[in-house]
C-alpha cells in the first residue's frame, strides 16, 4: 500500500462531450469566395462557375488550414476557373448561407463566407473537371446568382456584386495597374513557377498554384 496518496477530487461539473461529426461540420463553416472580374470596353464583367446541380456561383470553398482567407480564395479561383490574376488580401464583403431548417443544428448548417476581389489577367483550363466558367455582365451576374435560390440568399449574393462594383469603380483599377512589386495587400495568382506560397515581398504575397 502506498501512503500519502489520495484520490483527485471530482469535478463539480460534468465534462462536455462533442461528437467528432459535429466538430467536422463546425470546422467547415468558414468559407471563402473569389469574386473574379475584368473590365472590357469600360464595362465590368464577372466570372461565374456552374456547379454540378446547374447553379451559377463564385469560385468558392472551405478556408484551408495554414492559408490566409485570400490565399484559400486564390486557390479556389485557380482550381475551379483556371484564373491567373491579382486578388486583394482584405475581404471586401461577408455573407452567410444557412442550410437546412432545424434550429437545433443552426450552428452546424450556417456557412460564413469571406469574399475577396480578384482582377483576372488570363485564364487556363480549370483543374477541376466539369466546371463551366462564363463571363457575365453585372445584371446577368446578379440574375444568375438569384436563380434557383431562396430569396434571402439570392439577395445577399446580389449585394456582394453591388459592393464589388462600387469597389472597382472606386479606383481599384488605378491601383492595380501599378507594378506588382509595389502593390500592397494583393496576392498574385501565377502558375509560371513551381512553388507553394512564397514569402512576402514589399507587403504583397505571391501565390503560385502547382499543376496536378
Amino acid at each position: 500500500m502506498i501512503s500519502g496518496w489520495s484520490r483527485p477530487p471530482r469535478s463539480s461539473t460534468a465534462p462536455e462531450f462533442i461528437r467528432l461529426s459535429r466538430l467536422r461540420k463546425l470546422r467547415a463553416c468558414k468559407q471563402v469566395a473569389a469574386v473574379c472580374y475584368r473590365v472590357r470596353r469600360a464595362e465590368i464583367e464577372f466570372l461565374l462557375v456552374q456547379t454540378r446541380n446547374g447553379r451559377w456561383t463564385f469560385p468558392k470553398g472551405r478556408a484551408e488550414p495554414g492559408l490566409t482567407h485570400a490565399q484559400a480564395a486564390a486557390l479556389e479561383a485557380f482550381e475551379e476557373a483556371g484564373v491567373h490574376g491579382r486578388m486583394e488580401q482584405a475581404s471586401f464583403a461577408q455573407y452567410v448561407r444557412r442550410k437546412g431548417g432545424n434550429s437545433e443544428n443552426s450552428a452546424q448548417t450556417q456557412l460564413s463566407f469571406s469574399a475577396h476581389l480578384c482582377e483576372v489577367l488570363r485564364l487556363d483550363p480549370p483543374q477541376e473537371s466539369n466546371r463551366n466558367r462564363t463571363w457575365f455582365s453585372i445584371a446577368d451576374t446578379k440574375r444568375n446568382l438569384r436563380e434557383d435560390r431562396d430569396r434571402d440568399y439570392g439577395a445577399k449574393l446580389a449585394r456582394v456584386v453591388d459592393r464589388a462594383v462600387e469597389r472597382i469603380g472606386g479606383g481599384l483599377n488605378k491601383v492595380i495597374d501599378a507594378p506588382r512589386e509595389v502593390i500592397h495587400g494583393v496576392i498574385s495568382i501565377d502558375n509560371g513557377r513551381r512553388a507553394g506560397v512564397s514569402g512576402k515581398v514589399s507587403g504583397a504575397c505571391s501565390l503560385s498554384p502547382v499543376r496536378q
